[in-house]
């Protein structure tokens, strides 16, 4: 099988400061820049937000960041403004060798937002990481990154019922964990066929 390393969110807004920082977000970083050395492929997601996105709580009246609403293409949860495009929030962290083969930006439209690496929430908007994958003949995946219970779950997801071999290394992931996301998160990959590192 031919493998790629698919970096998932690893920018300053996810990180510990960041507009939406996820725990220990940063202490993965020296981890994926070993699996990146190593890797023939790397592939890089960044959320590329607009500002006054659909998905920020502060585009909503009344409302505040984790409530959930419901959208065109389903529930919705409502973050913190964060990773706009252009910003340093949105920038990779600065320590993360974020020198891979393509750059995937993903949720700058608007009106939808978009965690998997593969489709838009709508889950049918393409991103076209997928024709990318197939063309180079790459059919086995490591996921790593920014979020774990979210980003990297819907790509996870998403590249094993497009029929890639996936893999997750938990090592290189952190969590949120909102309302026992992770745990949730863990299972649906498992299911899908996702194996799991720790």
């Amino acid at each position: 099988m031919t493998r790629a390393l698919l970096v998932i969110d690893v920018q300053n807004d996810f990180c510990p400061g960041g507009a939406l920082a996820v725990p220990d977000g940063d202490a993965i970083v020296p981890r994926i820049n070993a699996l990146m050395e190593e890797a023939d492929t790397v592939i890089l997601t960044q959320d590329w937000h607009p500002t006054g996105h659909s998905s920020f709580a502060s585009s909503h009246e009344g409302k505040a960041p984790y409530e959930l609403i419901s959208m065109s293409y389903g529930d919705q949860v409502l973050w913190p403004d964060h990773c706009i495009q252009g910003t340093e929030g949105a920038a990779f962290h600065p320590d993360l060798r974020a020198d891979g083969d393509l750059i995937i930006r993903k949720g700058f439209r608007a009106g939808i937002d978009s965690y998997s690496a593969f489709f838009e929430n709508d889950r049918t908007t393409p991103t076209g990481l997928e024709g990318y994958l197939r063309t180079r003949s790459i059919n086995a995946l490591t996921l790593v990154g920014l979020a774990t219970d979210f980003c990297v779950n819907y790509s996870a997801v998403d590249a094993a019922r497009l029929g890639f071999d996936v893999h997750v290394d938990l090592s290189a992931c952190r969590a949120i964990d909102l309302d026992g996301s992770l745990e949730t998160a863990l299972e649906g990959m498992r299911q899908a066929g996702v194996q799991i590192f720790e």
